[in-house]
């Protein structure tokens, strides 16, 4: 597919010597020139205008098969590549959708995303991807520069913003979608579950299963100390369980995983039982460091994870964990922007995707 663009398009090629050919009509810049290779260059190679040739890439119908076939080989040959951003000024389409999320080597922001690029593959869009960690001011950073280059859509991590960042977005005019939370008052769209309800639930799955001590280990991602605080809230309402906590600045690890059981073994003095997690990473150091302390899991203590990623079934014991549809996650949200680019209205601003105990032998 040839993409719309100007005489300022650009791709480098060639040599800053031209060779005639085509009977002395036609130039084409020989390899290792630092000269640009320009609409005028295909033109000439194509032995038609500019002007044809910007018409054959804004609407193919316009020229004929032969006039088109002609500018494609010459593109072919030249490896030129039309100015985008030319063509999204004229269109007003960028064919661009900015994302953001926290971390790009968590499985669980990743796959979200891998899903969403699957869900838009085909209709002629590409991501630009952004980290930002957990910062909230390092969000709002992103957010300027990815609206500076004009994307179609928005895709954030969460629905805690800046106040500015907010702004910013009502005001670009393009669909926004929050994931992997919900508010009843998004940017735009929202496409989530509860973190507050995943932590009320997994207390209900513990003092069901029988324990009567709990602990909880967290990153300190802010939806994760949510669940962590709604676990901790049910927890004591219904039991009057005083939970344990240990709470990590940053991100998860295995070793912080075992530093954990480790602070709650040696000095909180925890005498066992339920151990929620923030994430199936941590869920994962905390096993190691019991296996090595001959703590006997699910009968000492009892590990619960977040997450279900792929290890989770293959660890020893089998992790207990929170199930999200991360694909789902991403597909819906990808469904909900291409639905807004053909002017569609929403079946709904906010979707609800829900969540799962998977429950193993950890618990």
């Amino acid at each position: 597919m040839i993409a719309a663009g100007n005489g300022n398009g650009m791709s480098k090629t060639g040599s800053g010597r031209r060779d005639r050919d085509d009977g002395g009509n036609v130039e084409r810049a020989k390899e290792g020139s630092s000269r640009p290779v320009t609409m005028a260059t295909v033109g000439r190679l194509a032995g038609v205008s500019q002007v044809t040739v910007s018409r054959a890439l804004s609407d193919p119908s316009k020229v004929s098969p032969a006039t088109f076939e002609k500018i494609r080989n010459a593109i072919e040959m030249t490896g030129f590549v039309p100015n985008a951003i030319a063509g999204a000024l004229a269109s007003r389409r960028s064919r661009l959708i900015g994302a953001l999320v926290p971390s790009i080597t968590n499985i669980v922001y990743s796959s979200m995303i891998q899903a969403f690029s699957e869900g838009i593959a085909g209709h002629g869009y590409q991501i630009l991807l952004s980290e930002t960690g957990f910062d909230p001011k390092e969000e709002e950073r992103a957010i300027v520069t990815l609206l500076s280059r004009r994307p179609d859509a928005m895709l954030l991590t969460g629905i805690h913003h800046m106040l500015e960042a907010r702004r910013m977005l009502m005001a670009a005019g393009i669909p926004v979608v929050e994931l992997w939370d919900m508010t009843e008052t998004p940017i735009d769209l929202c496409v989530g579950f509860s973190h507050v309800e995943t932590g009320r639930a997994v207390a209900e799955f513990v003092l069901e299963a029988g324990y009567k001590n709990a602990a909880t280990v967290s990153a300190g991602d802010e939806r994760a100390l949510r669940r962590k605080d709604a676990f901790v809230k049910e927890i004591g309402r219904r039991a009057g369980i005083d939970v344990t906590q240990i709470n990590f600045v940053g991100g998860a690890s295995l070793a912080r995983g075992r530093e954990a059981l480790r602070i709650l073994v040696d000095e909180q003095n925890f005498k066992g039982g339920a151990i929620f997690c923030s994430s199936d990473l941590l869920a994962h150091g905390v096993l190691i460091e019991a296996n090595v302390r001959g703590l006997r899991v699910p009968d000492k203590i009892a590990v619960i994870g977040f997450g279900d990623q792929d290890f989770a079934a293959h660890v020893v014991p089998p992790l207990t964990t929170v199930r999200v549809d991360r694909t789902e996650l991403g597909l819906t949200a990808a469904k909900a922007i291409l639905a807004r680019f053909d002017g569609e209205p929403p079946a709904g601003r906010v979707k609800d995707i829900g969540f799962q105990i998977i429950a193993r032998q950890s618990a």
